[in-house]
């Protein structure tokens, strides 16, 4: 069956700090043959090492690999190279692919790629964004976290986070980075490389755009606020929840909102702070409907809106989880708190504007 994203190939991006593990995850994935169906854009073959993966090489710019996956390099702008591949599956060039990988490299911001997916017309109505898989060191993460931005805004942007090289850090250090990595990113997964492979294609496949439609999925992510709560502990709340200058918070809102009206205070917030947002993910209650809308996004770009059939808990709140850099907990707080002061004083301004006119 179709869904109403027609026939858009899902792109899955995978991102790690340098040296995090993620070429030895992407090898162990193109191994398995429930994934035969999926193509790789990566910078170079060589750096994946894929040659004991190879049974036919195409061209310079594409292989194919034993398990039937297509993989490719990244020559110039990525909507070029996704241009190409896309063109090469339509006239049969290349196996028909239904999933797409994106291998960054080590020091890669993922905001900007996801931007391309989702901006550029062309790119939108051949590609769907799903998964953005993010490595991180067991060892060396903890560290890497706190002095490189480009590895915390990798770690801020995911929606799964495989920890690597386990076998390597003691179960101190585990438990210490899981905890790190929970208080950056509370909306992410957190696994681990050494864990059953038979678990790893849901990395790729079971995308989790798709999955805010299962209650345990956004219990999980909303917990933030029942493990941090804010409210009137706001400075203590952020300095536990910082990475630098990367911070996740909660917003709650007790009453219904109008849909045009939120739809217009997010869409100034990232008009202005964009950059700042990372990610926003959460459930919205909407005037007039017993169930939920999930909102998600990334920096400017919102996904799609999923409207939910239940709610998956007894609370009916608003509730979005934040991750911000370098924006303040409380400006975010006034702005939302600003808005919903005009949410209350609408009927009354709508009841003048239509005497006026």
């Amino acid at each position: 069956m179709r869904d109403a994203w027609g026939d858009a190939i899902i792109a899955n991006l995978l991102t790690g700090f340098l040296g995090s593990g993620k070429t030895s995850l992407l090898k162990r994935l193109l191994r398995l043959p429930n994934l035969k169906d999926t193509a790789v854009l990566i910078n170079e073959f060589g750096e994946v090492g894929l040659d004991h993966l190879l049974i036919e090489e195409v061209d310079e710019e594409i292989v194919l690999l034993k398990s039937g996956c297509v993989c490719c390099t990244i020559r110039g702008d990525l909507k070029d190279a996704l241009v190409r591949l896309h063109g090469r599956r339509q006239r049969g060039e290349v196996p028909p692919f239904t999933r797409l990988v994106i291998e960054t490299t080590g020091l890669a911001d993922p905001a900007p790629i996801l931007a391309t997916l989702s901006t550029d017309a062309m790119l939108r109505h051949h590609f769907r964004i799903g998964n953005v898989v993010t490595t991180v060191d067991a060892v060396a993460g903890a560290h890497n976290l706190r002095v490189y931005p480009e590895c915390a805004r990798q770690a801020a942007i995911a929606d799964r986070l495989v920890l690597s090289k386990i076998d390597l850090a003691s179960l101190e250090e585990i438990a210490s980075l899981r905890g790190q990595l929970s208080r950056l990113n509370p909306a992410a997964e957190i696994s681990e490389s050494a864990e059953d492979t038979e678990a790893f294609p849901a990395l790729l496949t079971h995308d989790v755009h798709d999955e805010t439609t299962r209650p345990e999925q956004i219990r999980r992510w909303l917990s933030v606020e029942e493990n941090h709560p804010e409210h009137s502990h706001e400075h203590a709340h952020a300095d536990r929840n910082r990475h630098g200058d990367i911070r996740a918070l909660v917003l709650t809102a007790d009453t219904p909102l109008d849909w045009a009206s939120f739809a217009l205070w997010l869409s100034m917030l990232l008009n202005r702070h964009g950059t700042k947002v990372l990610r926003l993910k959460g459930l919205v209650a909407i005037e007039g409907r017993d169930a939920p809308v999930v909102v998600q996004g990334v920096q400017h770009l919102i996904h799609k809106p999923t409207h939910l059939d239940r709610w998956p808990d007894d609370d009916r709140r608003t509730r979005l989880v934040a991750i911000v850099d370098g924006l303040e907990s409380a400006m975010l707080h006034r702005s939302f708190a600003a808005f919903m002061r005009l949410r209350s004083a609408r009927p009354a301004f709508i009841k003048a504007r239509k005497r006026a006119i």
